[in-house]
């Protein structure tokens, strides 16, 4: 909560009308404590709808999403060969796929280009959980049906080559992909999942709902229906922990502690990379 209001406040600092700056902060927070018994990602859309009702259109993130999309297909083919070189392509996949998590506006006040390449150089450096990886690929070995909830723009590449690995690896596993019902700050839709291929990898579907996360309550039924009837579900990113966990579902999440709230959850340094099912996870 804190960080939310801190955002909203420096997303109105510069401007001069100090009446219409202090009444939208006294309805941020009376949002946030009419709804303080949901995850936090869920604010985002009562706020969007605060915001462009008292301040106008929200920015976009198109031309950033476009850029970071750009940015990770030049990168695609050496992390391809460095997939296909590794011992085990598919952690390494899962490695690479975890550190894309970085490009990530809503939890990092900046991306920094450079440090994007320097955690891609040292992806495979840092394991996966062991024990965790071992029940991942029990599960894969008698699954039907993966569901992959994608997370941010440029990411979404890494998440492909993954989407690519698993299917080479696991042949009879039907797998659909899930991005953003509409944009919402840079997370990946179904705009951005046509610009890196995913498309003509995999089914792709939208969840309904402009959310930077996976509340089950929002989604559409379709993409409800989705997550309940798979075996196995990767979650990408911080949001998607935040509007899974405890609900019980065969979750595997993979992203990196990028802000203090979820180092200090974890134990881990800023940038760790998190491998965890939702069913053994302990905190």
């Amino acid at each position: 909560m804190s960080c939310i209001v801190r955002r909203e406040e420096e997303k109105i600092r510069p401007l001069s009308d100090e009446t219409l700056k202090k009444e939208y902060m006294v309805r941020v927070l009376g949002l946030l404590s009419e709804h303080s018994g949901e995850p936090a990602p869920v604010a985002s859309v009562y706020l969007k709808e605060l915001g462009e009702e008292m301040l106008g259109a929200t920015p976009s993130f198109r031309e950033i999403n476009k850029g970071y999309n750009r940015l990770m297909l030049l990168t695609e083919p050496d992390l391809r060969e460095k997939i296909a070189a590794a011992k085990d392509p598919l952690s390494a996949a899962m490695r690479y796929a975890r550190v894309g998590n970085y490009i990530d506006f809503g939890a990092m006040e900046n991306v920094d280009k450079e440090v994007l390449e320097g955690l891609l150089d040292r992806a495979l450096e840092e394991e996966l959980d062991p024990g965790t990886y071992a029940a991942f690929l029990a599960d894969l070995e008698k699954a039907e049906r993966l569901v992959y909830l994608t997370d941010n723009c440029g990411e979404i590449v890494a998440d492909k080559l993954l989407i690519e690995e698993l299917k080479r690896r696991y042949p009879g596993l039907s797998i659909t992909a899930v991005v953003r019902g509409a944009e919402t700050i840079n997370d990946a839709t179904l705009i951005d999942a046509e610009e890196v291929g995913l498309t003509d990898v995999v089914p792709v579907m939208g969840s309904g709902v402009a959310l930077p996360g996976t509340y089950l309550p929002f989604l559409s039924g379709e993409a409800r229906d989705a997550l309940t009837g798979a075996d196995v579900i990767i979650a990408k990113g911080q949001g998607n922990f935040e509007t899974l966990h405890e609900c019980g579902l065969n979750i595997y999440y993979l992203f990196l502690c990028k802000c203090e709230l979820f180092t200090r959850r974890f134990g881990m340094k800023q940038y760790a990379g998190i491998f965890a099912n939702e069913r053994r996870i302990l905190l």
